[in-house]
């Protein structure tokens, strides 16, 4: 306990202790003149005086009380402060949306443990790189969803990205709408005042669209170029045919599984770039590389508190001091 106090402890006046030299000198002294200031009786034998008391062992008591009152007077002096260090980072962040793709061949297990998990695994990283950023999250398959507003809170991101699974896409509308997925992080991004907003938009699939789209990918193009959102694109899966189960349904991918042309029309057109990702080392590198290109300008500022703590040491120097002049006139009361 001493230990962790003592840590956090400076003192604005140190050059105090140097007082602490005078510590063996008054010792020196008191052995010196101990003796001389006790009375004596000239006796022919000792034998009978060799008797040790509780008074006679703390003898020595009352200048050790002195002494503890001199080392506390000087640590007073030294002026004790107990510090604090707050650390803020302040900066300009960057709004992020990540648009992630929840259709059911994101069950497809040529990226391991299979394409969802790792997403979901290199997406928290990412949003743990970004301290001062705000971000949110859309998920999409036949239609989309807001499952994260943009938020600073990185703590509750996380736990959306952790919670998203596959059925997620069972609870929306069958199906790939890259264009909606799109459009409807392109319009929660948008509301925001950032100067810089991006979405970053992955998917394993081409657009697969239902009767019921209600936006194509090139209308949500438009969208992204008129608001001035920066898009990127992941296409995520290896390349080859594999299958993956879902439930009791079977999901074949093959080459062709990515529009990649449409990938990467959306990103050149927004001021992005378009990434294939086909393991998850490949889709690390591609976060970083979007995080070493969306720098944002990050200050850390440390601020120290200090906490004046000298008054402690003054009243237990009073308290040596006081209990020593008790001792004084009471136990090792001297009779003239």
């Amino acid at each position: 306990m001493v230990y962790e106090w003592l840590k956090n402890i400076d003192f604005a006046w140190p050059e105090n202790f140097i007082l602490l030299g005078l510590l063996p000198f008054l010792i020196w002294h008191y052995l010196r003149t101990h003796n001389k200031q006790n009375g004596s009786v000239l006796v022919t034998t000792t034998s009978t005086l060799n008797i040790t008391t509780g008074k006679s062992k703390l003898r020595h008591l009352v200048f050790i009380l002195r002494l503890l009152a001199i080392v506390s007077i000087i640590i007073a002096l030294a002026r004790p402060q107990e510090r604090s260090d707050i650390q803020k980072t302040q900066g300009e962040g960057i709004d992020i949306m990540l648009c992630i793709d929840v259709s059911g061949s994101m069950s497809e297990r040529d990226i391991a443990p299979n394409r969802m998990e790792a997403a979901k695994q290199v997406a928290e990283d990412f949003v743990r790189s970004r301290p001062v950023d705000r971000i949110g999250l859309v998920i999409f398959s036949g239609e989309s969803f807001t499952k994260c507003p943009i938020t600073p809170d990185k703590n509750t991101l996380i736990k959306q990205i952790r919670s998203l699974e596959i059925r997620d896409g069972q609870y929306l509308e069958p199906g790939t709408l890259i264009g909606e997925g799109l459009a409807t992080a392109v319009d929660r991004i948008s509301s925001t005042n950032a100067k810089t907003q991006i979405v970053i938009l992955l998917t394993d699939g081409k657009e697969d669209a239902p009767v019921t789209r209600l936006i194509d990918p090139l209308s949500a193009l438009e969208i992204a170029k008129v608001k001035r959102v920066k898009v990127y694109t992941i296409g995520m899966g290896a390349r080859g045919a594999s299958t993956s189960e879902l439930g009791n349904e079977t999901i074949k991918a093959t080459d062709d599984f990515l529009d990649e042309d449409l990938l990467t029309k959306i990103a050149t057109e927004t001021g992005g770039l378009f990434f294939r990702a086909t393991d998850k080392k490949a889709l690390t590198d591609i976060y970083a590389s979007i995080d070493k290109l969306e720098k944002s300008k990050v200050e850390l500022v440390t601020y120290k508190r200090f906490k004046e703590q000298f008054l402690p040491f003054l009243l237990a120097a009073l308290a040596f001091l006081l209990l020593e002049q008790i001792l004084k006139m009471t136990v090792f009361r001297k009779l003239p």
